[in-house]
């Protein structure tokens, strides 16, 4: 199935019924009175997350969602039929903004948490409701409300508890591979991981964590070259980074400076993203001697001003070291949850600084898509303008 983590689409409630006008007529009741029943409230949208689905493409080309509208009353006092809830299933880590606003409705991270993205349409009202000592003959009803229409950008951000990130060929598929039962494609070109993949890394029994694998970032990706842009996103819900390492482009480049263009292309993307706490995994080991990885590891930490931060070195084709960091990440991850469950404001903390992470990529992104719709224009205004010149000729 095709991945697909964005889609607009439309929705609209239902909307309410029209009160009855309606008076009881019975034989040998002269006076009967009123009894004009309610209409029916209009159905709301709901969103509905679901473990079971992975993409939001069945919302990639049906855009359009409406809710059943409620029943006009009748008479005898009877009350229109309430319209039909519309309830569309989206992904676990779903993210719904209101298009024209760009306000955050909702974020489904829990498997059947339930989202109210349109209010359907209150019912109107029969005459019966308008009868009173000095009206005892109302002719007046009120008509249903237009149930709630907005326009909905869903945004979906895998959760993941580590993220891997870095350029093309750094070694990122190999090491889920290695260290789970995921199989994201491998070879010796870059860009072989188009979309994330997700692998549950199982350290001890009774004791996981979920890895994902990005897209390889390559220099200018903040200002949307590869790919990395779009799936750097994903990353914001992820608590662990490791950044991936080649020791030996097969390019001939520097791998400090590689992992420097890495740095700064995430510092572009969101800062606070950047902040976010990230480890050094420098792979392929097994073709470095002691001595090479000891040299690598002095010029990274030099590089990067890395003193004091954790450093290690794997061979994901050999799965040598990868059992040592995935206890590290384990044990970091449960410290994390132990700090979090205690403290109330650390917790409002990593929601701030989630939050953030979310607006500064949400920016980037559109701002990319800006300066590509422009330059997208001046093309087409300089084939124009080139047509007309010949023509002319």
């Amino acid at each position: 199935m095709k991945f697909i983590d964005e889609a607009s689409i439309h929705v609209s409630a239902g909307r309410g019924g029209d009160g009855c006008l309606s008076f009881r007529r019975e034989r040998f009741i002269a006076k009967g009175g009123p009894n004009g029943g309610d209409g029916g409230d209009g159905g709301s949208v709901y969103l509905l997350a679901d473990e079971a689905m992975s993409t939001l493409v069945d919302y990639r080309y049906k855009k359009q969602h409406k809710a059943g509208s409620g029943k006009s009353g009748a008479g005898n006092n009877c009350t229109g039929r309430k319209g039909d809830e519309l309830v569309l299933a989206v992904p676990v880590g779903t993210t719904v903004f209101d298009a024209d606003t760009s306000e955050l409705l909702g974020d489904l991270t829990r498997d059947k948490q339930r989202l109210r993205v349109a209010q359907g349409g209150w019912h109107g009202l029969g005459n019966t409701r308008f009868k009173s000592s000095t009206n005892r003959a109302p002719r007046q009803t009120s008509s249903g409300q237009d149930g709630q229409s907005r326009q909905l950008q869903l945004e979906l951000k895998v959760l993941a508890d580590a993220g891997l990130l870095g350029l093309p060929n750094a070694g990122k598929s190999s090491l889920i591979r290695a260290v789970s039962a995921a199989r994201p494609k491998v070879a010796d070109y870059p860009f072989t991981t188009l979309v994330p993949q997700l692998g549950v890394v199982a350290v001890h029994e009774y004791r996981s964590f979920v890895m994902a694998d990005m897209p390889g970032i390559i220099e200018g990706a903040a200002d949307g070259a590869g790919l990395g842009i779009r799936f750097l996103k994903h990353l914001a819900r992820t608590q662990l980074l490791l950044h991936m390492i080649d020791p030996m482009p097969v390019d001939g480049s520097d791998p400090s400076a590689n992992a420097r263009l890495v740095c700064e292309e995430l510092q572009r993307f969101s800062p606070s993203l950047a902040r976010r706490e990230r480890w050094l995994v420098v792979n392929k080991t097994d073709l470095l001697s002691e001595e090479q990885q000891q040299t690598l590891a002095a010029e990274l930490v030099e590089a990067l001003q890395w003193q004091d931060r954790p450093l290690f070195f794997v061979s994901a084709l050999q799965a040598t070291g990868t059992k040592v960091l995935c206890e590290h990440i384990m044990a970091y991850l449960e410290q994390q949850r132990e700090l979090l469950q205690g403290d109330a404001e650390l917790r409002r903390q990593r929601q701030v600084l989630y939050d953030k992470v979310q607006s500064e990529g949400r920016e980037r992104i559109q701002r990319v898509a800006a300066q590509r719709r422009e330059c997208r224009q001046h093309a087409n205004d300089d084939d124009d303008g080139g047509a007309a010149m010949r023509d002319s000729a």
